[in-house]
């Protein structure tokens, strides 16, 4: 997973309420795409018209949000299905932060364990940002994990566990190969204590 610190980049204002896993990735597109070929596929059913043509209404398609990294989405943001799918599609176009009021909760967590650093705030702190990602001049947004600010004054919320592992670039697997050192200290200390439980 790729390491989190501090991301200067275009933000995209995406002002749509309750956007499901659906529409974030269609299903048929879930079976026999590979993980890196999602990018493509990300909001199909709203950024190309039907001949396969670019939607130039749609946010991704003009500049300067082409190149955005940062998305500002309005409430229950990729709500719907389990399906990581959704979450790997808007990683491979390139995005790494989502900011919004709330998030479908599946979502959220498969956000965090695959690099992608998903933002809870206020809805009036949200409308501010989107009106601020809505202009080219003022849409270069800095997030900073470390600090937990974005543009060095909005202050957001994150826990330790899933702080860290953005941060270090850990998934759960990798997270707990670093707790070696600490595994190890204790099943020393508890094996002449509980010998039955290594046999």
């Amino acid at each position: 997973m790729e390491k989190f610190g501090t991301l200067t980049a275009i933000a995209a204002a995406y002002p749509k309420v309750n956007v499901d896993t659906d529409l974030i990735i269609r299903v048929e597109r879930c079976a026999g795409t590979p993980r890196e070929a999602l990018g493509p596929w990300a909001f199909e059913m709203v950024r190309y018209r039907p001949d396969g043509s670019e939607d130039p209404g749609f946010v991704f398609n003009r500049e300067p949000w082409r190149e955005a990294k940062i998305l500002v989405a309005g409430e229950n943001f990729g709500t719907g299905s389990s399906r990581e799918m959704a979450v790997w599609a808007l990683a491979r176009m390139g995005l790494r932060c989502v900011i919004a009021p709330s998030f479908g909760e599946i979502f959220f967590g498969n956000c965090l364990q695959n690099g992608l650093l998903a933002i809870r705030l206020p809805a009036d702190e949200v409308r501010r940002l989107m009106a601020l990602a809505s202009a080219p001049a003022s849409a270069t947004f800095t997030v900073d994990l470390a600090r937990q600010t974005i543009n060095g004054t909005t202050r957001f919320e994150i826990s330790p566990r899933p702080k860290r592992m953005l941060l270090e670039g850990l998934d759960e697997l990798g997270l707990t190969l670093a707790m070696e050192p600490e595994i190890a200290a204790f099943q020393a200390m508890d094996r002449p204590r509980r010998p039955w439980i290594y046999l």
